[in-house]
């Protein structure tokens, strides 16, 4: 099913591939292309904490406890409680690898603590590739789909690993999203972004898969569904709700630079084209409030 035209927008999920990512997008706006490739402007890295402090090589790897088979599967419902905070949700510092599930694998709250959940090679039929923002102890901490600055815990096994060359940060207050390509900034775009009440989340997430776009509003461009969800659930227009966020365009470039979306990113056409060519699924998506100095393609 698709989203009533408006003004921004969620997407419903649903069963098939087109059909559940279709549903489960918010609807978009728009961007124009600036400069050329400078230097990016990195955000200073947070103090070390217990999970990023580097560990004895003598450590013994901390086994996995067997994961039941009743245990749910992360797809487009809200991921289940209990996975821990991303302690470095918005660093803005490029994550440079995924992971790739090769089949049906566990996800535990901590190294050797409790499964929770299960991975598997899709989501929605879409090829899984979560970005790493973490390694220690032989386990490999990744952003956890359909869910909002929460990690979850591999074990060692059951995956492969995926070069991300590609970044994008998202600054609400000034409304700008800046495309970075190995720690330097390509472009930066003018979006519109989530209104009050219905704010674009914060933190780090991802480019979970595209799809063909819905309705005409859609501008005639493919959508990115993101990693994350609504904030707050019940603030999104009921015909909405159960959906993630979404990065694509509009019909319109009247709203560049305003609040009026029900949470998703707008670019312009011209800007999602590029990220489409450009960025793969599972690159990271970080949104902030500001970046401290502006990227030199602003």
């Amino acid at each position: 099913m698709t989203p009533s035209r408006r003004r921004g927008g969620w997407v419903a999920a649903a069963v098939a591939v087109a059909a559940l990512l279709i549903a489960a997008l918010l609807v978009g706006q728009a961007l124009t292309p600036r400069s050329t490739t400078t230097d990016r402007p990195v955000a200073a890295a947070p103090d070390p904490t217990p999970s990023s402090i580097e560990q004895s090589p003598e450590e013994p790897v901390p086994s996995a406890a067997p994961a039941p088979d009743g245990l749910p599967v992360v797809d487009y419902d809200p991921a289940p409680k209990g996975f821990p905070a991303d302690p470095a949700t918005m660093d803005t510092t490029p994550l440079t690898e995924g992971v790739h599930p090769t089949r049906r694998i566990a996800a535990y709250d901590a190294p050797g603590g409790r499964p929770l959940a299960f991975l598997e090679p899709t989501l929605a039929g879409v090829e899984l590739t979560v970005p790493i923002a973490e390694e220690r102890l032989g386990w490999t901490a990744v952003l956890l789909p359909s869910a909002n600055r929460r990690l979850a815990w591999l074990p060692p096994g059951g995956f492969d690993t995926v070069a991300l060359r590609d970044q994008i940060v998202v600054e609400r207050k000034v409304h700008r999203l800046t495309w970075y390509r190995a720690g330097k900034a390509v472009r930066s775009w003018q979006t519109s972004l989530g209104q009050k009440g219905q704010e674009t989340p914060l933190g780090r997430t991802f480019i979970l898969g595209r799809t063909p776009p819905p309705q005409d509003v859609y501008g005639g461009v493919d959508i990115y569904a993101l990693g994350s969800v609504p904030d707050d659930p019940e603030s999104v227009p009921t015909g909405l709700r159960g959906a993630h966020i979404g990065l694509h365009t509009w019909y319109h470039d009247g709203e560049l630079g305003e609040d009026t979306t029900n949470g998703c990113i707008r670019v312009t056409r011209s800007g999602q084209r590029e990220l489409l060519a450009e960025v793969r699924p599972g690159s990271s998506l970080v949104v902030v409030e500001q970046l401290p100095a502006p990227p030199p393609t602003a």
